[in-house]
């Protein structure tokens, strides 16, 4: 996967709640990812964590709860890590400092059509995720 112009911040945020998802650099340099718990509502789930959360369901036809800001943690990746990401986990990136660069994604080729849901602080929460300089 060859992507351009990731820059180190982000608003929006993706889960993907059939398949798990691998993704690491082709070259092993520096990268971010953006990440928060699963969400996903099975079938027949409580929300019960006490705060109240207003289920949403995906046009890919499953049940979660958006993700919190305060839920999301940034990671930064160095050397030729491969990391998986279970089913449902949000994430956001990869991002990076470069003009370009090459990474191994493992997933189902269709997964991003029709396995895609989005979360987007920036209009529901008034969020953007920005990473510093002085990590």
């Amino acid at each position: 996967m060859h992507l351009e112009d990731q820059k180190l911040k982000f608003s929006t945020i993706t889960h993907h709640a059939s398949v798990t998802q691998c993704l690491g650099s082709a070259s092993g340099e520096e990268w971010f990812l953006g990440v928060a718990k699963s969400s996903i509502l099975e079938e027949g789930a409580e929300l019960n964590d006490g705060i109240l959360k207003t289920p949403v369901q995906s046009k890919c036809g499953h049940n979660y709860v958006p993700p919190h800001p305060d839920d999301v943690y940034m990671f930064r990746v160095t050397g030729t890590k491969f990391l998986k990401l279970n089913r449902g986990t949000w994430h956001a990136g990869p991002l990076f400092k470069s003009k370009t660069m090459d990474f191994y994604n493992l997933e189902l080729s269709d997964t991003n059509i029709v396995d895609h849901t989005t979360h987007d602080f920036h209009k529901n929460d008034g969020v953007v995720f920005l990473v510093e300089e002085d990590y």
